[in-house]
């Protein structure tokens, strides 16, 4: 695949596959470069909000899932539920989102290349990557977490603080809840997905570094509503989810999705900022003004930034983490708009 596209995405991800399918409907000649076979899984909480449905729907696609009325917190007796003003959310397993991204992209002509990138090259008029012949006006960073393209332009910076992490299981047990369940436990979250008619996902958030049944058997509320023997997946993790970039636009290299900088899957917004994201990078290469994408990126993330900063800032204080759910019990109409604005 020679000669010089308009936009070369490296990583194959929803982030990726998404900005793809943006710069398409732009007339952009794209490319992605993804080792990986579709579809890939990823240890995630696989709710997508309505502002993801929506723009999903919007790109023409069709995702299979369980529909989600909205958010419940929940804390030994202490409960409080805010439902989705802005339509239904949806409980999706990721290969199925990934496989209706990756067909889409297929569909449109796109080629997807099974290249590993960890070097690029670039000059004043593009983006090259060394060893393979392709060459691009510009390249998008959507390798994700860990970001390879990231760690080898020296984007990345530091983080501080206790590093978490993420582990997702599956389990043949029908959804008990039309909301996603968040249970706060003394050193972990749980969250229950409704994902399908007698299934349901949970992934745990954790600065505990210990088994996944071991970190379960802590939300014993949880635990009785899943016998052992109804998990059929195995356990999948992630993380640290901590990640930060120096800047979303360095040159002619424009980062998306997980690789831009991740905070915490405590607010669930993963793939509503990937495709947030995707949709502003892609507006600033076709309008020739890639200097507003950091502006962009920032203003489309800022309420998620700003609530997940606090909410696991508060988390990781042992005198506020006891007092989360309590307080937005006593402050349902907060929690409601809390959750609604992320929506």
């Amino acid at each position: 695949m020679s000669g010089c596209h308009d936009l070369l995405i490296v990583g194959g991800g929803p982030a990726g596959l998404a900005t793809a399918l943006y710069a398409v409907r732009a007339g952009l000649d794209t490319v992605i470069a993804e080792p990986r076979q579709a579809p890939v899984d990823k240890a995630c909480g696989e709710g997508l909000m309505p502002g993801a449905v929506r723009a999903l729907a919007a790109l023409g696609l069709e995702v299979p899932g369980h529909p989600i009325a909205g958010i419940r917190y929940i804390q030994g007796p202490h409960q409080v539920q805010a439902a989705f003003r802005s339509g239904l959310g949806l409980g999706a397993r990721r290969t199925g989102l990934h496989s209706a991204l990756h067909r889409a992209v297929l569909d449109a002509g796109v080629p997807v290349l099974p290249l590993r990138v960890e070097d690029v090259r670039q000059d004043a008029v593009g983006v090259t990557v060394p060893g393979t012949g392709l060459r691009a006006r510009w390249l998008v960073a959507a390798d994700g977490l860990h970001s390879p393209v990231r760690r080898c332009l020296g984007l990345g910076v530091k983080t501080r603080g206790t590093p978490r992490y993420g582990l997702r299981r599956h389990y043949a047990v029908p959804p008990w809840s039309p909301y996603v369940e968040v249970y706060w436990g003394a050193e972990a979250e749980a969250y229950v997905t409704p994902l399908g008619p007698a299934l349901v996902g949970v992934a745990l958030l954790t600065a505990r570094r210990a088994p996944f049944t071991t970190q379960l058997e802590s939300f014993p509320d949880l635990a009785a509503h899943l016998p052992a023997g109804a998990a059929v997946t195995a356990v999948r993790g992630a993380g640290p989810l901590r990640q930060r970039a120096r800047t979303r636009s360095y040159g002619r290299v424009l980062l998306v999705g997980d690789a831009a900088g991740y905070i915490d899957a405590l607010t669930g917004e993963g793939v509503s900022l990937a495709l947030s994201g995707a949709e502003a990078l892609v507006g600033n290469v076709r309008r020739g003004t890639p200097s507003r994408y950091e502006t962009d990126w920032r203003r489309a993330t800022r309420h998620h930034r700003l609530l997940t900063e606090l909410l696991v800032t508060a988390r990781q204080q042992p005198a506020l983490a006891p007092r989360i759910v309590p307080t937005a019990t006593r402050l349902p109409r907060l929690f409601a708009a809390a959750v609604n604005a992320l929506a």
